[in-house]
């Protein structure tokens, strides 16, 4: 075949070709009218860097973790770059909780964290759960403070203002519900008398919270906390027509599952109590009755009942204030500084087992016993002066330990001026209320 066949044979075949590809062209053309054009796919830097990029922020994310890689598909960012969330917790937990504040300021992830109660609940099981001392006190113009104690730095440091309506307020209670919630109730008001207002204080959370409000006004009354339940008996209310006091025989219970009151059991007569305690799981109340006689009762929860502590004659003619269940024996203080303990015997109908510190700070306001708590297992005796006293009652040989906060110098020297000013006969600091609150 020749050259000029050949060129003959083939040019149909390249016309041809040509052809197809101007027709696939056009119709590329058709297409790309009727489609918009797609954007190429932008292919990730894989180039590490120390500044990554913030991914938008949305809600229930953090985005501000420790050094992990943003963006990530919305993972969060790891507690501790480096390490598993759940060995991370195992290290924050260890912290002393007198530098819980300073976690809280680290990034957003960790303040939640020591906000929940996931943190504090394991500190619990886990045995590492520390124990404050909280004294709320009254100095000599009626303000109403509260202060807290690390026995961990034995000192005592000073708390941001109570809640408002209890910067003034009188006969109101204080009791401690989970370990680690604070409640101040009732009260009464300088300006509104007796008040229902119930809040508490979060060791947790670190803030103060609203409950909801007793069913009936009163002030002066008894709280104590049985079975995790908050209990309120006594006191004087609003007399009729909201004027003048009256006594109550009222008595409540607070149920925070339930999140809120209700009636039990009235008291067999209207009482103001000055003292009370847990003792062998029920309730001794002694106080003031209607014509200001002494007068004691008893509550058990079981039975939903009271009854007149004629069974204890014994316990209730010897019981003081300032007192304490430890160990399932109750203790009272013996003199006016507390550094002489009872303890009273059921078994003997008596009160018995003086445990004596040898050494008294004395007999003045100053260092009047206020309170005592049981701390760590032992006995913990806080005075006026905020200097605290610590017995270990179950040893062998029960020694004293003093504890001098730093608040002590500074009461005993406005006492010292307020008597050189003379002012021996106005109200000097006293402490209300004393608990210990666990986180």
């Amino acid at each position: 075949m020749g050259v000029g066949a050949v060129e003959a044979w083939d040019r149909p075949w390249t016309e041809g070709t040509k052809l197809l590809r101007v027709e696939r062209s056009v119709a590329g053309a058709a297409a790309a009218r009727l489609m918009p054009r797609a954007k190429a796919c932008a292919q990730p830097s894989l180039r590490a860097s120390i500044h990554p990029l913030k991914p938008k922020r949305s809600p229930g994310r953090d985005h501000r973790g420790g050094g992990g890689a943003g963006g990530g598909g919305g993972r969060q960012c790891p507690l501790i770059p480096g390490l598993p969330d759940d060995l991370a917790v195992a290290c924050l937990i260890r912290v002393p909780r007198g530098d819980h504040w300073k976690l809280r300021l680290v990034c957003r992830r960790w303040s939640r964290l020591l906000a929940g109660n996931y943190f504090y609940g394991l500190r619990r099981r886990l045995g590492l759960a520390e124990q404050w001392v909280y004294a709320v006190k009254r100095d000599g113009e009626g303000r109403v403070s509260w202060d807290v104690l690390d026995p961990a730095r034995l000192a005592w440091r000073a708390l941001p203002p109570v809640p408002g309506e209890y910067a003034g307020a009188a006969g109101f209670g204080c009791a401690v519900l989970g370990g680690c919630h604070l409640y101040l109730l009732g009260g009464s008001d300088p300006r509104r008398g007796p008040m229902r207002r119930v809040v508490f204080y979060s060791a947790r959370s670190n803030r103060w919270h609203r409950a909801p409000d007793m069913l009936r006004r009163r002030h002066g009354f008894g709280c104590c906390v049985m079975g995790n339940r908050l209990y309120v008996a006594g006191g004087e209310g609003c007399g009729v027509g909201g004027g003048g006091g009256g006594g109550l025989r009222s008595v409540e219970v607070f149920d925070p599952a339930k999140n809120r009151w209700s009636f039990v059991s009235d008291m067999a007569a209207s009482l103001m109590p000055f003292v009370s305690a847990v003792h062998g799981g029920r309730w001794y109340v002694k106080g003031l009755g209607a014509q200001r006689q002494v007068m004691s009762q008893v509550y058990s929860p079981e039975a939903d009942a009271w009854s007149a502590a004629h069974e204890l004659d014994a316990m209730v003619t010897g019981w003081r204030s300032p007192s304490a269940s430890l160990g399932g024996r109750l203790y009272a203080a013996d003199c006016k500084d507390g550094c002489r303990l009872r303890a009273y015997d059921e078994a003997a109908g008596a009160w018995s087992g003086r445990v004596d510190g040898g050494q008294h700070a004395g007999s003045s306001h100053a260092v009047e016993a206020a309170a005592m708590v049981a701390l760590h297992g032992k006995l913990c005796v806080v005075r006026n002066d905020m200097s605290v006293s610590v017995v270990d009652v179950a040893a062998a040989s029960p020694r004293w330990e003093t504890v001098v906060g730093k608040g002590q110098m500074k009461a005993f020297v406005a006492n010292l001026l307020s008597a050189i000013a003379g002012g021996r006969g106005r109200a000097k600091n006293r402490v209300l209320h004393c608990q210990v609150l666990e986180a």
